[in-house]
């Protein structure tokens, strides 16, 4: 089995210099050192660094992971005759391996007696895996552009230390508070999230029982162990539709975690066959075609293969405390912001409704036959209801439950036959750390505990109860599965996976394995006011008013208050210059450019006015007005096709661990706040992201925060595209 271990990747080490004397001197940096690739110390074989600013040079590379401690200097030479070198003063530089830092110094070369140049060097190294490589060179390949304003540049290092004071900073008072403005409540931080899951229909229609007879007696049977869970498929009725045969054998992929990022490992004794991990296409019509935005309905059909393979249930199975709830609700939100029809049922909701919050620890003991029974009748409960609501239409049901035992599994499973695919998702956490820190959480806010007065009596209650569950536990080794293992620590985990294939399954293991509990906030804004927002113009590269220069540099204030300590924060925009113009007087942070976060393509409406497209395309003009949400531009785009490109830029977002400002443009950043804010796909279009805003958005274990911060009135405020 293979297990996390940094040594398994390679280490990226980036050396910057910054001097803006240097071009004037007409010297060029190099880099030599101890190590063969770096000159064995003749400075003749140096390196040389390239030019990526105007002031700035850098030259990076990939180590393997085990390599040995070199030491490296800075030389500088002329380039009219490279044999002239200036070796930078002070002690060698130690480049080790295994760490993942920044570290910022400075350059001191002795140009003559009386002249010397201080330059700031900046040398950063981390673990990758060849994963990491990979996917970090397709997305510079598809998102990182050319700037297209003079002077602004793709990637902008500037840690000045000691920063000059700008005209605007007396602009903007010290205390961000006073730029509060209210919020809606929408994001549900500090409510306890199984509340937030679907209500128990079954129990709400009948009463507090099932009219299913057949059910409670199969549950009857399971505790007295008189029956097998096989019995449960017999008595049901026929169901159409084929399922997927029984695999002969396991055939696992695993994927471990470093800090970061994932890396895909092969087990020694494995053999692993692509067409289990890659969705067959054989056999597959064209795509059927589409007015508008594509139909998800043709997609589906496309992609999901079998009749039951097209309904999903994700079924959790973990310990308690090990955040079964929190990662369904992150698929949740993830899977319905995609489109896709997703519940998420609770199991302890149901318990709650029917058998009351004032349960002691005695009710879950596994030699508690009448507690056992309970516990097995509402999560059937809760699966009837969850295959009801497919039956209507639901796509991906989420059941979130202990599911500690095999016998629970296989109940589930035979009730799903002939329905939909399971797939069995289990958490699993070794830090002693974290889980103190979440039984405590669990206590404080899990209703199950809202009447103890004393908080240590119910720690010790929560405590006493998991005790039970660890007593039958039995750790999921049938059919297909994702282990979640210590992927919560932040020291990073292991992902197992087994018998996954298909489209969906395949978004879901990608999605899961860069997600985190580390703390961060993520700042959305859009840019400053721009000339086209003046003109009431769609879409465009114009760049900013009076306005939106003030706004620009207010913001700049803005992220060196608020991230003042946060050194490690990145600052992201889209290609078009009113959001890099907007970025522009931000220092301390780099500077990267996403084709993705581009506003919507309005086609052939772009540059236009709504004046102008309601009497030049009528027809264009109502469609949108009806369906905002579907319409597509002509040769443009849809805010069902800007979702969709954005789904990598949600993915980085959450794989990140540091803060980010994402600064972009109105119908994009209403589709990433709609992500954060779990909200329905339809409000999307009327979500309100005024300009010269900045929306703060805190990802944690407690869930999701928001806070709203506002700098300054628009002058020129418009409805947007």
């Amino acid at each position: 089995m293979a297990t996390a271990a940094s040594s398994g990747g390679h280490q990226y080490v980036s050396v910057k210099l910054e001097s803006p004397r240097l071009a004037a001197l007409d010297l060029a940096p190099h880099l030599f050192g101890s190590h063969p690739i770096a000159g064995s110390w003749d400075p003749s074989k140096a390196m040389p660094m390239e030019r990526v600013a105007d002031a700035i040079w850098e030259l990076s590379c990939v180590l393997p992971s085990r390599h040995e401690t070199m030491d490296f200097k800075l030389v500088l030479k002329q380039k009219a005759d490279s044999s002239q070198c200036i070796v930078e003063e002070g002690p060698n530089r130690p480049l080790g391996c295994g760490s993942n830092e920044v570290e910022m110094t400075d350059a001191v070369f002795k140009l003559n007696e009386k002249d010397a140049l201080e330059c700031k060097v900046w040398v950063e190294t981390e673990m990758l895996s060849p994963f990491d490589l990979a996917a970090s060179w397709k997305a510079h390949q598809e998102n990182l552009q050319p700037s297209r304003v003079r002077g602004t540049y793709d990637v902008v290092m500037d840690v000045t230390e000691s920063r000059p004071k700008n005209d605007f900073a007396s602009g903007l008072e010290l205390d961000l508070e006073k730029y509060v403005v209210p919020t809606t409540p929408s994001m549900g931080s500090g409510v306890y999230a199984a509340n937030l899951t679907e209500n128990p229909r079954s129990l709400l229609n009948t009463g507090m029982s099932s009219n299913n007879d057949t059910t409670l007696g199969i549950l009857h049977n399971l505790v007295k162990g008189d029956a097998s869970p096989d019995h449960y498929a017999n008595t049901k009725k026929d169901v159409d539709g084929r399922h997927a045969p029984q695999q002969e054998g396991h055939r696992v992929v695993f994927v471990d975690r470093g800090v970061g990022s994932p890396r895909f490992a092969r087990p020694k004794n494995e053999t692993i066959s692509t067409s289990n991990i890659k969705q067959d296409c054989e056999g597959k019509v064209g795509m059927p075609a589409a007015e508008g935005a594509v139909a998800a309905a043709a997609v589906a059909d496309q992609m999901y293969g079998p009749k039951e393979d097209r309904k999903l249930v994700i079924v959790l199975v973990g310990l308690p405390a090990r955040g079964k709830t929190f990662t369904a609700a992150k698929l949740t939100r993830y899977l319905r912001w995609l489109g896709h029809e997703t519940k998420h049922f609770n199991v302890g909701k149901y318990r709650r409704l029917k058998h009351g919050t004032n349960q002691t620890a005695d009710f879950f003991r596994g030699d508690n036959k009448e507690g056992v029974e309970a516990r097995n009748e509402v999560a059937a409960l809760a699966m009837e209801d969850m295959l009801s609501w497919m039956e209507e239409g639901g796509q991906v049901g989420i059941c979130d439950a202990t599911n500690s035992t095999r016998n629970r599994r296989n109940m589930l499973m035979k009730m799903a036959e002939g329905k939909c695919k399971i797939i069995f998702v289990e958490t699993i956490c070794n830090d002693q750390d974290v889980l103190e820190r979440n039984i405590r959480l669990k206590v404080q806010q899990s209703p199950d505990y809202a009447e103890q007065t004393d908080f240590e009596a119910g720690v010790r209650d929560f405590k006493e109860r998991l005790a039970y569950y660890e007593k039958v536990y039995e750790p999921v080794e049938e059919g297909s599965y994702i282990k979640m293992i210590d992927m919560v620590s932040g020291n990073g985990g292991q992902l197992q996976i087994n018998n996954i294939s298909g489209y969906l399954p395949g978004r879901i293991v990608f999605f899961l394995v860069n997600c985190h509990l580390t703390p961060r906030p993520i700042l959305l804004t859009r840019h400053g006011e721009s000339l086209d927002n003046v003109g009431g113009r769609i879409g465009g590269d114009s760049s900013l008013s009076e306005a939106g220069q003030i706004y620009s540099r207010k913001l700049a204030s803005f992220v060196e208050k608020r991230l003042k300590s946060e050194r490690t924060a990145s600052i992201w925009t889209s290609t078009l210059q009113r959001t890099i113009l907007t970025a522009h007087p931000i220092i301390g942070f780099p500077k990267i450019q996403w084709r993705a976060l581009d506003e919507i393509n309005a086609g052939v409406c772009d540059g236009m006015t709504y004046d102008e497209v309601k009497k030049n395309k009528p027809e264009d003009y109502e469609s949108r007005r009806k369906d905002k949400l579907r319409y597509r531009y002509p040769r443009g785009e849809s805010y069902l096709d800007v979702i969709q490109r954005l789904e990598p830029v949600i993915i980085e977002l959450e794989r990140q661990r540091s803060p980010v400002v994402v600064i972009a443009h109105q119908a994009v950043l209403r589709s990433l706040y709609a992500y954060f804010a779990d909200k329905p796909l339809e409000e999307v279009p009327k979500i309100e992201i005024p300009l010269h805003t900045i929306i703060e958005i805190k990802m944690g274990v407690t869930g999701v925060e928001e806070k709203r911060y506002k700098l300054m009135d628009a002058v020129n405020p418009t409805a947007g595209i």
